[in-house]
């Protein structure tokens, strides 16, 4: 499966480099292992994307629920996943 999503800018130059090599988030979406990711980079100052983009194949998703990065009840709805790319 093809999966988009956004990058901030300060991540998307260490994805794109190859030193970051997953991502957190909230799992309000399906990913497996195998599936590509197309990661957009999106400028949060300006609220819109740069028109650049990487493409990495997801290698492992764990989920967890634990965690306080994002609302209580959307951490009870989606729980989380942990998102390793090469």
């Amino acid at each position: 499966m093809r999966i988009e999503k956004k990058v901030w800018k300060k991540y998307f130059e260490l994805i794109k480099s190859g030193k970051k090599t997953y991502d957190l988030r909230l799992a309000d979406f399906e990913c497996c292992e195998g599936d590509t990711l197309i990661l957009k980079e999106w400028d949060e100052d300006k609220n819109e994307y740069t028109g650049r983009e990487v493409v990495k194949k997801v290698t492992y998703v764990g989920k967890i629920k634990d965690m306080p990065f994002w609302k209580p009840e959307d951490i009870k709805k989606y729980g989380f996943q942990i998102i390793s790319f090469k």
